[in-house]
Order: structure tokens, then sequence, then C-alpha cells
């Protein structure tokens, strides 16, 4: 038995080397380019072990990837404010010139056409033309302004200017008629006496006077710069299209290209209600000026046009037209002029708010509050945004009530003009 079991181990010992003699070599010698190290290329790589967090694991992961996002939010809000900070002399002048931009679209587009569709050359002329119009008026004004008060310094230095005595019918003017006769009778006799009088009042005046001269200038070169940037706009209608476009629907995938659309009907309508009419307002003031005979028709109406815009109104012109008028000429002018001064002083408060909601799909009241309450909060760019803001903020608030139908813009045309000709 021991011997039978001896030889069955031989047995199985010699089966097992052959059959390991039998196994192809390529599978036990490596393969061409693969060092005998290596693994083969198509081995499975094996499981890795599962990681088990104990609290207080969670809670370090947890600390660090809040710490990370404080980091990113401040290292981004620093790259934020420090771009404001740095385009922020620029930004009024950015604003006024994409109001013009929007505003004068419509007309630029049919400019553009008359020109072969030389988009960039209409630009450019508009610009010049912009120009032109702004600042020679200004030279001229300002020369005329500087020699006339340097002519009267030199003839009240010499005591050669003199006042010419008041008529009787000043007296009869209403709370004010007694006072003003005296002042300028006092005046007419000896003027230097008179202006002593008022001395804290005029130095407080000349003060103002001063500061608005220097505003005056300031506003002047900011309108030029606002008027280069629109035409930059106008020159790249489309490029700033996409990109206005692509922010708002960025901001709200299902609205953002009607409320685009929404702000440039608003701030156009906007333009329209207190632009034109301001100038309507001057023209018609001018005109009445003309018939009237008053010295210096043409730059009266160049202030009332200016006061018109910035909402203050041509009243204040018109009445010392009117008060001049009675003054120095003859009542019968003086009587038809003061009964232009009441059919063009309503003008605006008619017109304007009639204008403003033309165009767009919101209530005119809306637009009227918005334009009215940021030209209070803000001056005279509020008078345009206000209007925008308001009746975005309608817009949306009609949307979370249930009351406004969104249109999905996903599928937009990009390439779609920044400004439609239509009102």
């Amino acid at each position: 038995m021991t011997t039978s079991k001896i030889g069955d181990d031989d047995a199985s010992a010699d089966a097992k080397a052959a059959a390991a003699s039998s196994k192809p070599h390529d599978t036990l010698a490596p393969k061409s380019g693969v060092e005998p190290h290596d693994d083969p290329p198509d081995a499975v790589e094996p499981p890795r072990p599962t990681v088990y967090y104990t609290p207080i694991a969670e809670d370090q992961v947890y600390v660090r990837r809040a710490v990370e996002a404080v980091i990113r939010i401040a290292v981004l809000s620093v790259i934020v404010v420090w771009c404001f900070r740095i385009a922020e002399p620029f930004l009024a002048p950015m604003l006024w010139g994409a109001v013009i931009a929007v505003a004068i679209y419509p007309a630029h587009l049919k400019f553009e056409a008359v020109l072969g569709g030389r988009r960039v050359l209409a630009a450019v002329l508009f610009a010049l033309v912009s120009l032109t119009l702004l600042i020679v008026p200004t030279v001229l004004l300002a020369d005329s302004l500087a020699t006339g008060m340097r002519k009267t310094a030199e003839a009240f230095r010499a005591g050669e200017l003199q006042v010419p005595p008041p008529s009787d019918s000043v007296k009869n003017w209403p709370v004010i008629g007694a006072r003003v006769h005296e002042v300028w009778t006092q005046a007419s006799v000896n003027l230097r006496e008179a202006l002593l009088q008022f001395k804290p009042q005029l130095a407080e005046g000349g003060k103002w006077l001063v500061g608005a001269v220097a505003s005056t200038g300031g506003a002047v070169l900011q309108f030029a710069l606002s008027t280069i940037i629109a035409a930059v706009f106008l020159a790249k209608a489309q490029p700033s299209a996409r990109l206005v476009r692509a922010f708002a629907i960025r901001l709200s995938p299902t609205s953002g290209r009607e409320y685009a659309e929404g702000a440039e009907r608003t701030l156009r309508s906007v333009a329209i209600g207190v632009l034109g009419v301001a100038l309507l307002q001057g023209l018609l003031a001018g005109a009445g000026f003309l018939a009237a005979g008053v010295p210096a028709a043409g730059l009266l109406t160049l202030l009332c046009i200016i006061l018109a815009v910035v909402q203050i109104g041509v009243v204040l012109v018109m009445i010392g037209v009117a008060i001049y008028l009675f003054a120095t000429g003859d009542t019968t002018t003086a009587i038809a002029f003061s009964a232009w001064t009441l059919v063009v002083a309503p003008v605006d408060n008619i017109l304007r708010p009639l204008l403003l909601g033309r165009g767009t799909n919101v209530p005119m009241l809306v637009v009227f509050i918005g334009a009215i309450g940021g030209f209070i909060s803000s001056g005279l760019i509020g008078l345009f945004l206000g209007g925008v803001v308001f009746t975005l903020g309608y817009t949306l608030f009609k949307a979370w009530v249930g009351l406004g139908a969104a249109q999905p813009t996903q599928g937009a045309d990009a390439d779609e003009p920044a400004f439609k000709t239509g009102a």
C-alpha cells in the first residue's frame, strides 16, 4: 500500500508538469514592448478601499469647502469692485451714450441707408455733426458772455454804465411794483450806491455764477464724450445687440429677450417724451422771441431748450422776456407775448404724459412715475433710466403674480440688430 501511494503521487506530479509544459509560451513570456515587471495593458484595476468618514472628518471637509468658496467669492468681489472703480469716471458718459444711441437708432438706420449701408461712415458723420452743433454754439455763447462781462466791468469802473429810469407803470406791478420802482430809480441815479445795498447777495450770486460756469463746462465735455461713445455704439450695433441679449437671457432664459426689448422701447419713448417735447417747446418759445423782436432770440431759444430738457421749463425765461417787453416795448407787443407764454408754458405738461408710454406694453402712468421719480432721485440721467428700471420692475411684478406671459427665448436669432426701428 505504501508503494502504491508513492506511485500515485509520482504520477500526479508528472501530470501537473505535463499540463504546465503544454501551455503556450507567449502566456508565460512578456509581450513585446512590455517590461516583465509591468502590468498587462488590459489588467483590471483593483477596487479601491471604501473610506468611511467619521463626523469629525465630514466637518473638516465642509469647513475646507466653505473656506474655498469664501476665498473665491472674495477674489471675485475684489475684481468686480476694482473694475467698477476703474470705469466709474466713464460710467455717466457711457450711460448717456447708450441713451442717445437707442433714442436715435431709427433715424440712424435711415441715414445709413442713404449712405449705401455704410454704418461706420454714418456713425462718424453723426459724431462730427453732433459735436459741431454742440461746440460751436457753446464757444460763441462763452465768447459773447465774456466780452459782455468785460465791457460791463470796464464801463462800471469808468462810471460810464448808466441805468435808464423806470417808467411809472412799474409801480402798478402787483406785490413787487413799488419796491422794484424804488431800487430801479436809485440805480439810475447812483448805481454804485444801489449795488452796495446788495453786496452780500451779489457775492453769493458771483460764487454761484462761477460754479455754474464750471459745471456747464464739465457738462459740455461730458456730453461731447457721450456723443463719441454713442457713435461707437451705433457703429457696433449688432455686437452690442448680441452682448445685451446674451446677458439678458443669461439672467432670465425664458423672458430675457422680452425684458431687453421692453427696456429699449421704454428708453425710446422717454427720449421722445422728454427731448422731443423740450425741442418743440423751445422752438415755440423762440418763435415768440422772434415775433416780439427780442434781442439775442437765438441764444434765448437755446437756453429755453436746455431748461426744458433739465425739466426746469421755459416759463422763467419767457416771464423775464415779458417783463422786459413791458418795461421797454409797447404794451400791445408785451400783452401778445404774455398770451403766447400762457400757450407755450403748459405744452410739456400736456404732451409729455401722452408720449412717455407710447410704443410700450405698460401703462403710461408706470413710465411717467419712473421717469419723474428717477429725475428727482438721480438727476437728469435718472429721467431716462428711471422709466426703464421702474418698467422692468413692473414687468417682473406681473410675472411674479402670474399676470405676465413669458415666451421662451433660447432659439432667438442672435444676429438681430441691437435696436429695432419701431417705437
